[in-house]
């Protein structure tokens, strides 16, 4: 194979990575309005749990079906860390949109994310995201702001900031162990692994949860939905693209979540936006679509 073939063939597996990132983070947008739409009674950590319980279960059949795993030592201390860092998003991420509201909680968890990301990914795996990279997150997180943040009065609890923090560390943290959990492995065997121990992790929680939501269909519906396509379907394809795309990038790009999870809001629960958060709308897009399109055989 040429020099220029071999250049064109990564190119297009990095495109192709990063459309399968950007779905994840689509599917992960309808997060929102799926809970608008579930039975009262939900509690965000019974949710939040029985979502990986579900979606590891999912993940774990699709792995061993598809004979996934094979011979070969996994290393046991990053695929805890991945584990445990997909079960402490959860925690710290609903406890602190509880503590300090939706809107500043999104706001930190998902807007701090691309940031740790890319001091963790040149810290631990030498990736440099360079300067495109800089100005699309940029722009994505000026837009994910205005987006979030521009609907009115804001309320900020500094022990919820701290929460929201943790989750932001958390997903940059996990979307790095994995990663480095891919090379020599399925993806479905990763994933399956992965989310199985964030799910026997927080079960204990589920003896302590209001579970009386899920006997009604429409709680079903919200759990199957939440568990198989919202995570096992979504970090399928998110592992995927990991692959081929560096892990700050990879964060980046998956701020399509609030973007997804506004537009539903005003399509599908009626929700108004502030003109100034409906600024954040093209902002958010201009910079996904600047990092999406900028994918051309370079590590940005």
């Amino acid at each position: 194979m040429s020099t220029a073939s071999g250049a064109e063939a990564q190119s297009a597996s990095a495109s192709a990575g990063a459309l399968l990132v950007l779905a994840a983070g689509v599917l992960w947008g309808t997060t929102g309005t799926t809970q608008a739409l579930a039975p009262a009674g939900v509690s965000p950590t019974s949710i939040g749990t029985m979502r990986l319980v579900v979606g590891g279960a999912v993940l774990m059949l699709l792995a061993l079906a598809r004979g996934g795993f094979g011979a070969g030592r996994w290393p046991v201390a990053g695929t805890l860390l991945a584990g445990a860092c997909v079960a402490s998003y959860q925690l710290c991420f609903f406890w602190a949109v509880q503590r300090t509201g939706v809107a500043v909680g999104t706001l930190v968890g998902i807007g701090s994310s691309p940031v740790i990301a890319g001091m963790l990914g040149f810290l631990f795996r030498g990736e440099r995201p360079g300067r495109r990279w800089l100005v699309a997150t940029v722009f994505a997180l000026a837009g994910c702001g205005l987006l979030v943040g521009g609907g009115g009065k804001l309320a900020v609890d500094p022990l919820g900031v701290v929460l929201a923090l943790g989750a932001g560390a958390s997903y940059a943290s996990y979307t790095m162990a994995i990663k480095g959990l891919l090379p020599g492995r399925t993806p479905d065997a990763v994933m399956a692994v992965v989310f199985c121990i964030g799910a026997v992790l927080l079960s204990p929680l589920l003896f302590t949860s209001n579970l009386r939501w899920m006997a009604s269909p429409g709680g079903i519906t919200v759990v199957l939905y939440l568990g198989v396509v919202v995570t096992a379907l979504s970090y399928w394809l998110f592992a995927r693209g990991l692959r081929t795309v560096p892990v700050a990038t990879a964060v980046t790009l998956s701020l399509a979540e609030p973007l997804t999870a506004a537009l539903l809001g005003i399509v599908v629960l009626g929700e108004r936006l502030s003109p100034l958060a409906l600024c954040g709308i093209p902002l958010l897009f201009a910079g996904l679509a600047v990092l999406a399109g900028s994918l051309g055989g370079k590590k940005q």
